[in-house]
């Protein structure tokens, strides 16, 4: 897989910085990202404009009227669309020569099989959900030469200078990742190897309003805002390109 003409075009300023070696390695790289939302659309656009071109989008949800506030392809012409059609079609308009995956569906140990992630390079998860992502993480991390990159929470956070990525062993002071561990503990199962985390060291504020929103797989929803949840998918989109660097 290499880039087309017009590929190289746009990507010039990515070349002069990481040079032709990591740039060929980037169009040969294939990810799979769950969850298309206030995380995972940022990191989506932050790939293609970066260089990577094959990509594979996966979310069960529509635009809502609430995303309008974080979510890249939320906008009033858009409530309605699945995410994943309208981020394609946005991801597209950056970069006509990518390959671009769109599945609407949710990942659950129902349909991991489904989605062959052992052919992929990395798998991103941007899920919401704490069982489907506690099982994506075991499940990936099965997976020999898959790298796991994930999301803790964004939400209840105002401070972007606190967004930082470590190893899951090394996140403190989050309550995702401490819920994760528990869950882990009670299935006495743990990940088979170590992957890096997006995640805040700034402690959770409240929510101080109501909401009438409802979601099937979320029990809380959260206050959240786009200068954090972009912040989370900029550095999980950088995670792939600094270990593309190496």
């Amino acid at each position: 897989m290499k880039y087309t003409e017009s590929e190289m075009e746009r990507l010039q300023r990515s070349e002069l910085l990481l040079g032709h070696d990591v740039m060929s390695r980037m169009a040969q790289t294939k990810v799979i990202l769950f969850g298309v939302g206030g995380v995972g659309s940022w990191c989506a656009e932050a790939l293609i404009r970066a260089g990577i071109k094959r990509l594979t989008i996966v979310d069960g949800d529509c635009v809502s009227i609430s995303n309008c506030n974080r979510q890249l392809m939320a906008t009033a012409k858009t409530v309605g669309m699945p995410k994943v059609d309208v981020m394609k079609e946005r991801l597209l308009e950056i970069n006509p020569d990518a390959e671009i995956t769109a599945i609407k569906a949710i990942y659950s140990a129902e349909t991991a099989d489904s989605f062959n992630i052992e052919d992929y390079d990395y798998v991103i998860d941007a899920i919401d959900s704490l069982k489907d992502k506690a099982h994506l993480i075991l499940y990936a991390t099965e997976k020999e030469g898959v790298k796991l990159l994930s999301s803790m929470g964004a939400a209840l956070r105002i401070d972007p200078t606190k967004v930082t990525v470590s190893e899951f062993r090394d996140v403190t002071g989050d309550p995702l990742a401490r819920a994760l561990r528990k869950k882990f503990k009670y299935m006495n199962r743990w990940p088979k190897r170590k992957f890096r985390c997006a995640y805040s060291t700034e402690l959770p504020l409240e929510n101080k309003g109501e909401t009438d929103e409802s979601c099937d797989y979320k029990a809380v929803i959260n206050g959240s805002m786009v200068h954090i949840t972009g912040c989370f998918g900029f550095v999980l989109a950088g995670e792939i390109i600094k270990d593309l660097s190496k």
